[in-house]
């Protein structure tokens, strides 16, 4: 039986009609929806810039207990206060409650490492300061030596600083996790690591949420469509 702690979560009150989160894709459909569920170990958050993703990513894990900027549930900072209200209106329903948990989100990973060594936490990360690092290497050196396992992991967009080689490394970190019954909630719009066998792919699009054959994604179909005629595709970009 696969390990799920976030089994779904609802919308459990209107948003204002004057907010901008009123006019995204992904918060029209839920206020449509009973609930969104989660059935896998692994779940794709996908779809175009502007759905709103990584908004519902940030507020599945704000009312879980993360930090908005990122971290486990004991980081407690703020930088500036940018997010969303959107998590104010959202229920989460919980199957079991994990021994550990991290939100890595790469638009504010700056910030978290920053907090990291003012705490003093550097030894959990590997011993090295993640700004002693590359953006890449320290996005891996979190993974393989924060995350403990039978967790619950929320990443948003983790390829931004990783080449396709480390990606698929993360791949196998994800997957050792998951043997030790671990859940991953994962906004990408990486078809790399969309190919996670056996993953939930939910794609955000401007009708609807469905799940999906990563196949079936805009991200892989235009990714391979320019690998396997370039030319073609520049022609056509550039020309036009």
């Amino acid at each position: 039986m696969e390990q799920i702690f976030i089994s779904s979560i609802r919308l459990n009150s209107p948003v204002k009609k004057d907010s901008y989160l009123s006019k995204l894709p992904v918060v029209r459909h839920l206020s449509a929806m009973d609930a969104l569920n989660f059935s896998k170990q692994v779940t794709f958050l996908v779809g175009e810039n502007g759905t709103g993703k990584s908004t519902l990513l940030e507020a599945i894990a704000i009312a879980y207990g993360f930090n908005a900027e990122g971290g486990s549930r004991n980081f407690n900072f703020a930088t500036k206060v940018t997010h969303s209200e959107l998590h104010r209106h959202m229920t989460i329903a919980r199957r079991a409650y994990p021994k550990d948990g991290y939100f890595l989100r790469a638009e504010t990973f700056y910030n978290a490492a920053s907090y990291i060594d003012e705490v003093g936490a550097a030894a959990s990360y590997g011993d090295r300061s993640l700004h002693e690092q590359s953006h890449g290497e320290s996005f891996l050196s979190l993974v393989q030596n924060r995350f403990r396992g039978n967790g619950i992991y929320l990443l948003d967009e983790p390829e931004a600083a990783l080449s396709p080689s480390r990606l698929m490394v993360l791949l196998a970190q994800i997957h050792e996790l998951v043997k030790q019954r671990s859940q991953f909630i994962i906004a990408t719009h990486s078809p790399i690591l969309m190919a996670y066998p056996g993953a939930e792919v939910l794609e955000l699009t401007q009708t609807g949420i469905s799940c999906v054959d990563y196949r079936q994604t805009e991200h892989y179909q235009l990714t391979r469509s320019f690998l396997e005629n370039p030319e073609k595709m520049l022609r056509y970009l550039l020309e036009s």
